[in-house]
C-alpha cells in the first residue's frame, strides 16, 4: 500500500493581486508601487521579479514592523515557488517574530517544509496549528508516521476516530504503520475489535480475511469470511475472498459461483473485478473444460460497456496460442473500445492473419480517422487491399503513411515492399522496381 498523500487541514488562500494594505499605516508611493508590481509578476509566475521588487519595497518600508511583516510573507511565498526554501524558510520566520499565531503564514511554512520532507521542523509547527484547527490532527498523524514515530500516530489515529468516527484515510494510515512495523497482530487485534463491536462493517471483514490471508491462516482467513456471510447473509463482497478459497478446496462450482456474483456485483470496483477475471483465466488454462463458464463470465462483465475486458481475454488466448480464440475477442472489445490503441493493432494483425481483409480496411480505415499519424493504420490499410486485389487504394494509403515513418527502418521496408507488390500488379514495373530497390538499401538495426 502505497504512503497516503498529505490531506492540508485548511485550504491555503489563493494568490492573487489584492492583499490588505488598511492596516498599513501611510505607506510610500515607492512602497506601493513595488509591492503591487510584486503581486502583479506573482500573478504571472515571474517569481524572481516579483523577489526584485519586494526588495525595492522593503527598503521603501523603512523599518516599519507592519509593512516589512507583509513583505516578508510575500517574499516567502515566491522563494517557496522557486525552491530557495531556506531563504523562504528565513522569511516565514521573520513574519512570527512579530505576528506569532498567524494562521495563513504558519500554513505557508508548514507547507514548505512538508514540500522539502523537512518532516520533523513541521512537526512543531502542526503542534501549533492544531491549538488553532483540530483538523491539523490528521496531518499531525501523518508526520509522525513519516518520522517513525509510530506509537504517536496511533494514539492520535485512535483519538480521530473516537472524535470523528472511522475514515479510509486514517485507516490507510493505520495500515501503513503496521506493515511498517511489522506489527500485524496490532492489526488483526484492531480489526477484531471493530467486528465485535455492535457497529459491525462488511469492509472491516473483508481487511481481517485478507490480513489472515497474508499471515497464511486460512483457516482463520475462511472462518472470518463464514462470519461476514453470518452478519451480511448478502454480501456481495465476501466472493472478493470466498472464490480463492474455493479453488484452494478444489471446490470449482462454488469457486465459479463466487467469481461469477463478483462479476456480477455493483458493489464490486472494476479494478477487483479484472484481478479476479485474471486469476479466473488461469485457472481455466489449467482446466480448458470450464472455458464456457469463462464465456458466461465475460458476457457478465462486458455489461459494464469497455473493451478491457475483451482485450484481456484475446491476450490470454494468444498466450495460448490459439488466435481465432483471441480475435473473437479482440473485435468484440473494439466494438466498444475504438479509440485502445493497442486493441485496434492487435485486432488489424489478426484480420490480415486470418485474410479478413474487407473488415481489416474498415476497421483500419476507421482507425486513421483517430489515429491519423499512426503509420501502421495505413500500413494494414495498404495490405488489406492489396488482398483484395484494390491496387490504387493501396498505394494510396501506403504512400501517405509512409510519411508519417521516424526512424522505424523495419516498418519503413515493409511499406516499399508492399508498394513494390502494389505496383507489379497493377503493371507499373518501373515503379514497382524503385521501390523494390528501396527496401533492399534499408538495412534494419543489428543487421550487417
Amino acid at each position: 500500500m502505497l504512503l497516503p498523500e498529505p490531506v492540508y487541514a485548511q485550504e491555503i488562500k489563493p494568490d492573487g493581486v489584492e492583499e490588505p494594505t488598511d492596516d498599513l499605516g501611510n505607506v510610500s508611493d515607492a512602497f506601493q508601487e513595488n509591492f503591487f508590481e510584486a503581486l502583479k509578476q506573482k500573478g504571472i509566475e515571474n517569481y524572481e521579479l516579483a523577489v526584485d521588487a519586494l526588495k525595492k519595497a522593503e527598503k521603501a518600508a523603512k523599518g516599519d514592523s507592519k509593512q516589512e511583516a507583509v513583505i516578508y510573507f510575500e517574499m516567502g511565498k515566491n522563494l517557496t515557488y522557486l525552491k530557495k526554501y531556506d531563504e523562504a524558510e528565513e522569511s516565514f520566520l521573520k513574519v512570527l517574530q512579530t505576528e506569532v499565531d498567524r494562521l495563513d503564514v504558519l500554513e505557508a511554512l508548514y507547507d514548505l517544509y512538508y514540500q522539502k520532507r523537512d518532516y520533523e521542523a513541521a512537526i512543531p509547527l502542526l503542534e501549533k496549528l492544531i491549538k488553532i484547527d483540530d483538523d491539523y490532527k490528521e496531518d499531525l498523524a501523518n508526520v509522525y508516521l513519516r518520522t517513525k514515530q509510530y506509537d504517536k500516530a496511533i494514539q492520535m489515529l485512535d483519538e480521530l476516530d473516537e472524535t470523528w468516527g472511522e475514515s479510509d484515510y486514517r485507516d490507510a494510515l493505520r495500515t501503513q504503520i503496521y506493515k511498517e512495523t511489522g506489527n500485524a497482530s496490532g492489526q488483526i487485534e484492531k480489526l477484531e475489535d471493530k467486528i465485535d463491536s455492535k457497529s459491525k462493517n462488511e469492509k472491516d471483514y473483508l481487511n481481517l480475511i485478507f490480513l489472515y490471508s497474508d499471515q497464511g491462516d486460512s483457516q482463520k482467513a475462511y472462518e472470518t469470511a463464514q462470519e461476514l456471510l453470518t452478519s451480511f447473509p448478502k454480501s456481495e463482497l465476501v466472493h472478493l475472498a470466498l472464490y480463492k478459497y474455493y479453488l484452494e478446496d478444489s471446490k470449482l462450482q462454488e469457486a465459479i459461483n463466487s467469481m461469477k456474483k463478483v462479476f456480477a456485483s455493483t458493489q464490486v470496483d472494476s479494478d477487483s473485478k479484472y484481478r479476479v477475471l485474471g486469476d479466473f483465466m488461469q485457472f481455466v488454462k489449467s482446466n480448458p473444460e470450464f472455458e464456457k463458464d469463462l464465456d458466461e463470465v465475460v458476457a457478465i462483465f462486458s455489461t459494464e460497456n469497455n473493451g478491457k475486458v475483451y482485450e484481456q481475454l484475446g491476450d490470454f488466448y494468444i498466450s495460448k496460442g490459439m488466435k481465432e480464440e483471441a480475435l473473437k475477442f479482440y473485435e468484440k472489445g473494439i466494438v466498444k473500445d475504438g479509440d485502445n490503441f493497442s486493441l485496434l493493432k492487435n485486432t488489424l494483425l489478426l484480420q490480415i492473419d486470418f485474410k479478413k481483409y474487407t473488415e481489416a480496411v474498415q476497421l483500419s480505415s476507421n482507425g486513421i480517422e483517430i489515429f491519423p499519424s499512426q503509420p501502421m493504420l495505413y500500413l494494414i490499410n495498404g495490405v488489406a487491399n492489396i488482398g483484395l486485389q484494390k491496387w490504387d487504394d493501396a498505394i494510396e494509403s501506403m504512400e501517405t503513411g509512409v510519411d508519417y515513418l521516424f526512424e522505424a527502418p523495419v516498418m519503413e521496408k515493409d511499406f516499399y515492399e508492399q508498394l513494390g507488390i502494389a505496383y507489379t500488379q497493377k503493371g507499373d514495373t518501373k515503379r514497382a522496381n524503385d521501390y523494390i530497390k528501396k527496401a533492399s538499401e534499408i538495412k534494419p538495426p543489428n543487421h550487417p
